[in-house]
């Protein structure tokens, strides 16, 4: 049984056959690894929780995310974090493109742009679950306010809040719109890992039953 996320029904979960033969298995493993993007051929019945696949091929073959210890791993952070906040199985187009294109773009990127690619991509799911944070930061509303999502001129009475060089800095990531302008960002692995800490505590507010993120020790390990 196989999860993925479609583009046409949304996440869905399959049967997948033949994974028991032992000339078939070993191929389909592979294709079938966390963040590979397929084209499949599938039997769809709205009134069934499980789906079957008849085909499957590589849409796409990564040069990288597969074999790459550090992007493999920021993928699979970027995979579990999809995978918690879909809910229901009810198609997203533009969610879909989002994602593929986030995987393509991690794939290509360099080390600089890959280290904060966790972050840019955290900020900026939200979007599509209609959590996003303002981008509303100046010398006045400086303090980011995680419960309500938008920065404020003083710090709040609870303790969901980002200040200080951490809440300048989630302004400026609000502000990337292509994964290439993260080569600005110089930021040392404490940083990436308090701010990363903190945007998942984000999405813990506003997303019921979120949970621990399993991929998160690996991921702060390998950056």
């Amino acid at each position: 049984m196989v999860t993925i996320f479609t583009e046409v029904f949304g996440i869905q979960t399959y049967m997948v056959n033949g994974v028991r033969s032992l000339k078939k298995s070993s191929s389909t493993a592979n294709h079938f690894q966390p963040t590979a993007i397929l084209d499949l051929v599938v039997y769809h019945n709205e009134s069934k929780s499980m789906q079957r696949i008849k085909e499957f091929s590589w849409a796409f073959l990564y040069e990288n995310i597969l074999n790459n210890v550090i992007k493999n791993s920021i993928a699979s952070y970027m995979a579990e974090l999809i995978q918690k906040c879909l809910k229901q199985p009810e198609a997203n187009n533009d969610l879909f493109i989002f994602c593929e294109e986030a995987f393509l773009e991690l794939d290509k990127a360099d080390k600089v742009v890959a280290a904060n690619f966790a972050l840019f991509f955290t900020l900026h799911l939200t979007h599509f679950f209609g959590f996003r944070m303002a981008d509303n930061h100046n010398s006045v509303n400086n303090v980011l306010d995680l419960q309500e999502g938008n920065f404020i001129d003083h710090q709040p009475t609870h303790p969901y809040f980002i200040d200080g060089k951490n809440a300048e800095l989630t302004a400026q990531l609000l502000k990337v719109m292509q994964p290439h302008e993260l080569q600005d960002f110089k930021l040392n692995q404490d940083i990436r890992r308090t701010l990363l800490l903190r945007y998942l505590e984000y999405y813990a507010l506003h997303i019921h039953e979120f949970g621990q993120m399993k991929t998160l020790m690996v991921l702060h390990e390998v950056l």
